[in-house]
């Protein structure tokens, strides 16, 4: 029985396209995966359906019945829930608390905590979903975290429930745990859109893909009948084989040394006593869940926060150098944070590129920038890093994510340090540009570089590293080569620990 179907939805911006006569339609206990590149509407279609947009053209309806969504209230009201990828939940509060938010049940004029904690006992046996309601939620694993938001959504009686990149901050255990919740709301009748880029996933468990690009619907397929490649092909318009890079074992002298660097916050300790070594000719994969030290920690080899220890370059010890002398010293870095720490948004691209070098004199002559040469060199990388700009005089801000993410690395790459870090290389980037930024670091690391690559992406992890190092509770606790990185074992790691073998 069909439950939800979006017919002919327009969506318009500036007179920018965004959504293009999209259809869409999902089945009582069908789990329906929404995928297309940055920039191809699945966040308008989603936000439209959830009552945060309306639609210029087209109709919702829902059971057959048509709908017109003022906001998410409404939208609530008729069954729909979602779940955003960034949790919005109170962590001082306990589980109950976040739960009942807005909807206590009451004794008098009193809210009765009993019958809060029942209710939240009953839902989550309900639906195989079961969380203590008396744990705080600061104190909870991501994975129950989100095990909460659901719950917020089941609690309201959603029957269509979108979730928005559910996966991209659980370990492989985690992600399991979630498909089984998933497939066990589809078995009662529920709709599941599964918002995601990731492809192995949503052939695991969905039954359908609707597959956008450009604003339109690309490709609706029948997941037990298409392929990885079919899938990608419906995404970008062409085929892009899965980045496997060959696995080397470097024996040269550390580029990179860190010796039991800790880092202190408020009397709490981030980062705890680690050590490790990155060779020329290797990637160095850092893993872990988020919140267990991995951004402190490269802040404070980068210069960027206050730690004890030790971090060289080659045989230089760099640790009582600012910034600027680490990157001198021979360090390349590419942020977590393209938009705030990574790119000036306002300022062009041809700026952008060439930050840090400005004062080199292929930039500058005594004292003044030489624009023409800015311009050329970088009219030269956004060619050969295929960046889409029209000019390279146009704000960086208004390129896409993987555009903007290619012109960091681009920088960063042509700055030809022998150490490049790089944090989340292909976060919220499309398939082309994540095969193009692969393929750009495993080339550098084959021409001798060393590359230390911090990623929440396991797959990406697993795809790129020659070593993995996993971080928990500030520590690394596992160091894995060979047959070791693999999905299962990373991910036991990730959690706190694993038998080896």
């Amino acid at each position: 029985m069909t439950l939800l179907q979006m017919k002919g939805i327009t969506k318009r911006f500036d007179g920018v396209v965004a959504n293009d006569g999209i259809s869409l339609s999902v089945n009582s206990g069908e789990i329906h995966a929404l995928m297309g590149e940055n920039g191809a509407g699945k966040s308008t279609l989603m936000n439209i359906l959830y009552g945060l947009l309306k639609p210029d053209a087209g109709e919702i309806l829902v059971d057959g019945k048509a709908m017109d969504f003022t906001n998410p209230l409404g939208a609530i009201a008729a069954g729909i829930g979602m779940v955003h990828q960034t949790f919005r939940q109170f962590p001082d509060l306990t589980v109950w608390e976040n739960l009942v938010f807005q909807n206590e049940p009451r004794r008098g004029p009193l809210v009765s905590a009993d019958a809060a904690r029942d209710f939240v006992r009953r839902l989550g046996s309900r639906h195989g979903l079961e969380i203590d309601p008396d744990s705080r939620v600061r104190d909870l694993a991501v994975g129950i975290r989100q095990r909460l938001e659901i719950l917020k959504a089941l609690s309201r009686e959603a029957r269509i429930l979108i979730l928005d990149e559910p996966t991209a901050v659980l370990t492989p255990q985690e992600r399991d745990g979630l498909f089984t919740a998933m497939r066990e709301l589809a078995s009662k009748g529920m709709a599941l859109i599964l918002v995601t880029h990731k492809i192995p996933e949503v052939i695991a468990i969905t039954d359908q893909i609707t597959v956008m690009r450009d604003g339109r619907v690309s490709g609706t397929l029948v997941t037990k009948e298409t392929s990885e490649a079919e899938i990608i092909k419906a995404m970008v318009g062409r085929n892009v084989p899965p980045t496997i890079a060959a696995k080397v074992t470097s024996d040269a002298e550390p580029m990179l040394s860190v010796k039991e660097l800790s880092v202190r916050r408020a009397g709490v300790t981030i980062v705890d006593a680690v050590s490790f070594d990155v060779r020329p000719g290797e990637i160095v994969g850092i893993a872990g869940v988020s919140g267990n030290g991995q951004p402190q920690l490269i802040s404070a080899v980068m210069g960027l926060e206050s730690a004890t220890g030790a971090v060289s370059i080659g045989d230089q010890d760099i640790s009582r150098f600012p910034i600027a002398r680490r990157r001198a010293a021979g360090i390349s870095y590419v942020p977590e944070d393209r938009h705030l720490t990574g790119t000036a948004p306002a300022a062009s691209i041809a700026e952008n590129i060439v930050f840090g070098t400005h004062r080199h004199a292929a930039a500058s002559s005594k004292g003044f920038l030489r624009k023409d040469a800015i311009r050329a060199q970088a009219r030269k990388l956004i060619e050969r890093f295929r960046v889409k700009a029209a000019s390279e005089q146009l704000p960086i801000g208004s390129l896409s994510g993987g555009n903007m993410q290619k012109v960091v690395i681009a920088r960063e790459v042509e700055h030809g340090s022998p150490l490049i870090i790089v944090e989340e290389p292909t976060r919220g980037v499309d398939v082309g540009a994540i095969e193009f930024i692969h393929q750009t670091l495993i080339a550098e690391r084959d021409k001798g570089r060393a590359i230390l690559v911090v990623s929440s992406d396991l797959t990406e992890l697993l795809a790129l590293s020659d070593r993995i190092l996993v971080m928990f509770e500030g520590r690394i606790n596992a160091r894995l080569t060979g047959s070791d990185m693999n999905e299962e074992t990373v991910g036991r790691w990730m959690m706190g620990g694993a038998e080896t073998r």
